[in-house]
């Protein structure tokens, strides 16, 4: 089960800030896995298994409240009105590099579901998001598009990523995270209010560079040994 509160963080509590709007998946076995992936020690291998296993986690939770049609099927002892999900499959859309450490998981959990890219990076000095890569599919308008990036961190990236296919038509939409800031989720607020948005846990802060604190490091750099 998830539920939308406001946890409280290492050193500011947070747990009154009504100007933002999340959905904590706080289940203990994504709290317990993502202590393990925050301890800088851990070998690359674990951390991309654990992104691995969060992420089906995640996508269980985001995927709650998909519409239901009935079917009538045999069983192997008689007939039944049984559920199936209804009309279109969904399409998940990774921000490219490091969203797609969160696609073995949910794609494990739908192996039939669609999937997009949407390439960007983030400028050193401005922080704005740059895009240089954009293929998703034809009917996305037809499709919830969960949009997929493992930190929220300015939200630059996640900002532009989704305007990008409100232009492409995408129009039902949610974004998952394993990680997010609170200024993050201001941001992202802000800019489009009619996205959902889930994740595992907002941290502190950001930092002068724009990473998150305490959070657990470049999730790029982590999933792919690069760093």
């Amino acid at each position: 089960m998830h539920r939308i509160n406001y946890p409280r963080a290492p050193d500011k509590d947070t747990s009154k800030d009504r100007s933002m709007k999340i959905n904590i998946v706080d289940h203990p076995l994504i709290q317990h896995k993502l202590t393990l992936m925050r301890r800088k020690d851990t070998s690359v291998r674990t951390f991309r298994e654990l992104v691995t296993e969060v992420a089906m986690l995640l996508g269980y939770e985001i995927t709650r409240d998909l519409d239901l049609t009935m079917e009538t099927i045999e069983t192997p002892l008689e007939t039944m009105e049984s559920p199936l999900i209804e009309g279109k499959k969904l399409c998940f859309v990774s921000i490219l590099r490091a969203g797609n450490g969160l696609l073995d998981g949910l794609m494990r959990l739908m192996p039939s579901v669609r999937v997009g890219h949407v390439g960007l990076y983030r400028d050193p000095e401005s922080l704005a998001a740059v895009e240089y890569y954009y293929k998703v599919p034809t009917d996305i308008g037809e499709r919830l598009t969960i949009v997929v990036d493992p930190m929220l961190a300015t939200a630059n990236s996640s900002i532009a990523a989704v305007d990008r296919l409100k232009q492409g038509g995408a129009g039902n939409m949610k974004f998952l995270c394993l990680l997010a800031a609170p200024e993050g989720v201001r941001a992202f607020n802000q800019a489009h209010p009619d996205v959902e948005l889930y994740t595992a846990a907002v941290d502190r802060q950001l930092n002068d560079h724009g990473y998150i604190l305490p959070g657990l490091g470049d999730a790029g750099d982590r999933i792919y040994g690069t760093k």
